[in-house]
């Protein structure tokens, strides 16, 4: 089975999705970007892929920061360089032993990405997949668990039945 990756271009889908955009305005940024990066978590939970979501610092000073977020990979990139930059970097790396898609309504990225061997999706697309994938969960686990659960077994560790079934009985 080949590996497949995601790479997200952080706030490309941040504004591009309504609900991350409203939280900008109304809260702030670390806001929508926690928010992001839950759900993208989720969403490798569910689908199975690794997941790389990228963001911009190439307006702060420093070194690109790496790090693991819950199942996730997250980057920061370093001064100077852009998500687009780093993404196209990654994409050239590992594009054709990998199977990898890029999330970004960016026309050139997509373009670029292209042609280095990846497919992408666009930032709406990419929402309807975790909203699809949102529906596939409470359709095929939460509402299957809630109709086995109404009853108070549905809800007892498997000794504690055992233990009153053996009370039931003498």
């Amino acid at each position: 089975m080949i590996r497949e990756f995601l790479l997200v271009d952080g706030y490309n889908v941040i504004f591009a999705w309504d609900k991350l955009k409203r939280i900008v305005e109304e809260e702030n940024l670390e806001g929508a970007r926690d928010k992001l990066l839950e759900i993208m978590s989720n969403y490798q939970g569910y689908k199975k892929v690794e997941v790389i979501v990228v963001f911009d610092a190439h307006k702060v000073k420093g070194i690109r920061k790496v790090y693991e977020y819950n199942n996730i990979s997250v980057v920061y990139t370093k001064e100077v360089e852009t998500a687009d930059h780093y993404i196209e970097k990654v994409v050239h790396e590992i594009g054709e032993e990998y199977r990898v898609r890029v999330a970004t309504s960016d026309n050139l990225e997509q373009i670029i990405i292209l042609g280095k061997g990846a497919t992408r999706i666009s930032s709406r697309e990419l929402l309807n997949e975790v909203n699809d994938m949102k529906k596939s969960i409470r359709t095929n686990y939460i509402e299957k668990t809630q109709v086995n659960n109404n009853r108070l077994e549905g809800h007892l560790d498997k000794k504690i039945i055992d233990w009153m079934e053996k009370i039931r009985r003498k």
